[in-house]
């Protein structure tokens, strides 16, 4: 089961067998179906999670009542509100699994004291930290800079398995279009 967080941990720096094994002993395992929130808007966020199996989304609501799809997350990946998480102030995001989920989860207080406890941690949760700093300024930047098309065809290049995975009108969402703007996408890409 810690298999592949292990290896994760491991790609970012190098940590005794002990060190692993205290990081595995501190985490929780949970099933969670699908449809299952695992946080609501206005929660205090009590867990950062490592997806063994499942895609979860993040969204929030907007003014008009629209959902905004902020992140998918799959196999591989770590799901959190990170700053109600870090500040423990309520979230303004919705955190939901799409699929049945198999996660590794820290507490706020066992992440503490992992990070007592095993210092080279910080460097795992920083690299973290800046991934997620980098993919949001990307996003930001072709937001802004690119054609529809383009958005759509750098969101099949970046996640090639999400579209299987996911309702059609939540990628509509997490790119900015209304679910019809999102056919039309696709139809003119069909039609070359």
């Amino acid at each position: 089961m810690f298999e592949k967080i292990n290896d994760y941990a491991l790609r970012c720096m190098y940590f005794a067998p002990d060190d692993l094994s205290f990081f595995n002993s501190i985490l929780q395992f949970k099933k969670i179906p699908k449809k299952t929130f695992l946080l609501l808007e206005g929660e205090i966020c009590k867990f950062e999670a490592y997806i063994l199996k499942g895609c979860i989304r993040t969204y929030f609501i907007d003014g008009t009542g629209a959902e905004v799809t902020m992140q998918f997350a799959i196999e591989d990946w770590w799901v959190s509100d990170i700053i109600s998480f870090q500040d423990q102030k309520p979230s303004h995001l919705y955190i939901e699994t799409l699929e049945d989920c198999e996660l590794l989860m820290l507490t706020p207080e066992s992440k503490e004291q992992l990070l007592a406890n095993v210092p080279g941690f910080e460097r795992m949760f920083r690299l973290m930290v800046q991934r997620n700093l980098a993919h949001t300024q990307e996003r930001l930047f072709r937001t802004i800079s690119t054609t529809a098309v383009e958005k759509y065809l750098d969101f099949l290049n970046r996640y090639p398995t999400i579209p299987q995975r996911v309702a059609q009108h939540y990628i509509a969402s997490y790119l900015g279009f209304s679910p019809e703007f999102l056919s039309k996408v696709r139809k003119k890409l069909s039609t070359g």
